[in-house]
């Protein structure tokens, strides 16, 4: 079983191949943003790794990084617990000033097909 330690909060056991972003808010109660629902379309799902980070990446998350001109971040709904890992939550709920983090994200990680570069 996975490690994930989140910095500032704690080191949490995971299960083998879990989203990232269901792991931030399931095992480690962050409440962590995903305004689209966890479906690489919005980036607000971000995490910063301090060590552990997945050498892949799906092809959404690829693309709609470098489409936001973003670097040093992961997106957490496009990630899977396959791993120890260490992260930062830098997009949480608190003083984002919005209603809720977003619509549960679902277990599978979306879009599909999933391909990973």
């Amino acid at each position: 079983m996975p490690k994930l330690t989140v910095d500032g909060v704690g080191q949490f056991d995971v299960p083998e191949g879990k989203r990232l972003v269901l792991a931030l808010e399931d095992e480690a109660g962050v409440d962590q943003l995903h305004a689209c629902g966890g479906n690489a379309r919005c980036t607000t799902c971000r995490v910063e790794f301090v060590g552990g980070e997945p050498e892949k990446m799906t092809v959404a998350e690829k693309n709609l990084l470098a489409a936001r001109g973003l670097s040093g971040i992961r997106l957490s709904c496009q990630i899977l617990c396959d791993r120890d890992m260490t992260v930062r939550a830098i997009s949480r709920l608190e003083g984002s000033g919005r209603a809720d983090a977003g619509g549960r994200p679902a277990d599978e990680i979306h879009p599909q097909p999933v391909e990973w570069t």
